[in-house]
């Protein structure tokens, strides 16, 4: 058998590494842990935030937003393998969770064998052990099209997965099975690829491959239904789980604590057993967990430093990160940790005028990113980004490449006129966009503050290259980008995070395999192929786009170092010769609490806070 540590190859030092601000503004806490004295048990921990953008309704089969990884992975969800929950490097290696051990591998790295661990328990109304049976659901219900999982493509390389898919999955009529993965008793459970996959454990560590009652989630096979009836495997269960009505489908009403419009609560799981997880995991201080929405930023924050809140999970304005990185008193409260992600523009290679190369090139030759960078509050907030994957999942190694470098990271319209004069969109060469395409272009952009505060200057950079930009706001701007249909030209809306430790979950984002009708999260639409677009409802250019599908399959194949250096080679590919995004932020996780968190700990692998470690003084909530 394999050693697993060879398969663990792939985290190489990814992660660690510095603040990622720089600048003239400093936070205090950047360790990814801020000890205040012995963490107590006990409190009501309410979080507040700006907006609730689910991505799949809290169903952890097509959910794909970060803020409910960090959740389910942390709190809710027991997947086979898990993590440590804290900050740095150690954060992002990959522990037995669910699994007895390590898993036995075979020497040709095909066949994955686990054995689950006796006494997990599923929270009431279920209240049974959890079976490989339940863990084998979880992937039938990935390889479901009606329920979009949207990340379903990281478990193509199971054998027969496809097929399943191909049939209906769980909608199929007559037996449809996996073949590729058996669970001989309820204690065993084997996975058979298709090729020799470096980085399946971490697939496996994704929530969607969580266990999943059968008897409760058959009963809802739309996108998105089963958020409301989560039947939870960790610590925390959603409020009223214990009173579901489970004896028929049409008895289950939706558990009051989650309402994707309103509110997340969690409260202790009565069938959790601390004998089979471990504290360095979980210490599970906090009794109850409140996140609900406050559409207005400074009021969260507001709330916090008067202590009626205990955490902002919101945009700070700028104010605030000036008043709590400078303000002696308050910086204990700030707490800073590289966040492995990038935000970007997206640019549409579907939509004019974005079709044309020569305009995703002077995009970012002209934005202003450091004024991108002041709308978010400053250099606090990360280093700008110059191209795909944040510099430190590179080790640092392409930190001096800027294929699109300006002064002051401030646009260069000389620049930026030059490479205009190279599109079709320039009818007579003088640099602006002047064709009737390069008028009243859709932005679509979010409705909260700091996106708010791009939007002028997003509309002013392409102004000066002719594009006129028409902006709109969206409380669900991330269902309208990744609805192909909707055919958006052009969005500041997204950043992504890493799933995990290895530049290749960025890649995905450009994989033309990954394209999905509704829930697809290849914005730009990298690697479209013609029939692909009559599948998806792609409209405008939708012939010689171009793939790295092939370039994709080559790095996945690489293990240590060959691995890393493919991938930064595809990064560069992707800014130089396909430019489908503007990157501007290589952003760091900011969080602000109140004096009555005792114990704040960095959740590396989520981006997160690290709920399972958590502590606040419980008389204050």
């Amino acid at each position: 058998m394999l050693a697993l540590s060879l398969l663990l190859a792939v985290t190489a030092a990814g992660c660690g590494g510095d603040d990622g601000g720089g600048g003239d503004e400093q936070a205090a806490t950047d360790t990814g842990e801020d000890a205040g004295g012995e963490p107590q048990r006990g409190g009501t921990f309410r979080i507040q935030t700006d907006a609730f953008e689910w991505t799949g309704n809290f169903d952890p089969t097509g959910e794909y937003l970060g803020t409910a990884l960090g959740f389910y992975s942390s709190l809710l969800v027991r997947n086979l393998m898990g993590y440590r929950h804290v900050g740095g490097p150690e954060g992002n290696e990959l522990i037995p969770d669910l699994a007895e051990a390590e898993p036995e591998i075979s020497e040709d790295g095909l066949t994955y064998t686990f054995k689950i661990k006796p006494g997990v328990k599923f929270a009431p109304p279920v209240d049974r052990d959890v079976t490989s049976k339940d863990v084998l659901y979880a992937f039938k219900r990935i390889g479901t099209p009606s329920l979009v999982a949207q990340y379903g493509f990281y478990y193509s390389v199971i054998e027969g997965m496809a097929e399943f898919t191909e049939k209906g999955g769980l909608s199929a009529k007559g037996t449809n099975e996996i073949s590729g993965i058996e669970t001989p008793d309820d204690q065993t459970i084997t996975f058979k690829l298709t090729e020799p996959t470096g980085d399946f454990l971490f697939r496996l560590s994704m929530p969607a491959a969580g266990p999943i009652p059968e008897e409760v989630a058959k009963c809802f096979m739309k996108a998105g239904e089963y958020g409301r009836f989560l039947i939870a495997t960790g610590p925390y269960m959603l409020e009223g789980s214990d009173n579901l009505d489970a004896t028929s489908c049409k008895s289950m009403k939706p558990l009051p604590g989650f309402n994707p419009n309103q509110r997340l609560i969690m409260v202790r799981n009565p069938n959790y057993d601390e004998a089979t997880d471990t504290k360095e995991a979980r210490e599970n201080f906090v009794d109850r967990w409140e996140m609900t929405l406050n559409t207005n930023a400074q009021d969260i924050f507001d709330r916090v430093k008067s202590g009626s809140v205990e955490l902002a999970h919101a945009s700070e304005p700028p104010e605030v990160i000036r008043e709590y990185t400078q303000n002696e008193d308050l910086k204990k409260n700030y707490h800073s940790d590289p966040g492995d992600r990038t935000w970007y523009i997206t640019m549409n290679l579907t939509q004019p005028p974005f079709d044309d190369i020569h305009v995703r090139k002077a995009a970012n030759l002209i934005m202003d990113k450091e004024g991108l960078r002041r709308a978010w509050g400053g250099s606090v907030k990360g280093d700008i980004a110059q191209h795909i994957v944040p510099d430190t999942m590179f080790n640092d190694e392409l930190e001096d490449y800027a294929p699109y470098a300006t002064e002051g990271d401030a646009g260069d319209v000389d620049k930026a006129m030059e490479e205009m004069k190279q599109s079709k969109y320039d009818t007579d060469q003088d640099g602006m966009c002047d064709a009737p395409q390069c008028k009243g272009v859709l932005h679509v952009t979010r409705t909260t503050d700091v996106w708010k505060a791009m939007v002028p200057v997003i509309e002013e950079s392409f102004r000066k290259i002719g594009i006129q930009v028409t902006t709109r706001e969206f409380e669900d701007s991330y269902t309208v980008i990744q609805t192909v249909k909707r055919q958006a030209p052009v969005s500041s809306t997204p950043g992504w995070g890493k799933d995990y430790a290895d530049a290749s979950t960025f890649m995905v984002l450009f994989d033309s395999r990954s394209i999905l009708a509704e829930g697809n999260v290849n914005y730009s639409l990298v690697g479209l192929t013609g029939e692909q677009a009559k599948e998806v409802g792609a409209a405008g250019t939708t012939s010689g786009i171009p793939s790295i599908d092939a370039d994709i399959d080559e790095c996945n194949k690489l293990q240590d170092d060959e691995r890393l250096s493919c991938w930064q080679d595809l990064d560069q590919k992707l800014m130089e010769e396909i430019v489908p995004w503007v990157p501007y932020l290589d952003a760091n996780a900011d969080f602000v609490t109140s004096d009555a968190v005792t114990h704040y700990v960095y959740d590396q692998f989520a981006g997160e806070p690290g709920w399972a470690h958590i502590a606040m003084d419980p008389s204050a909530g």
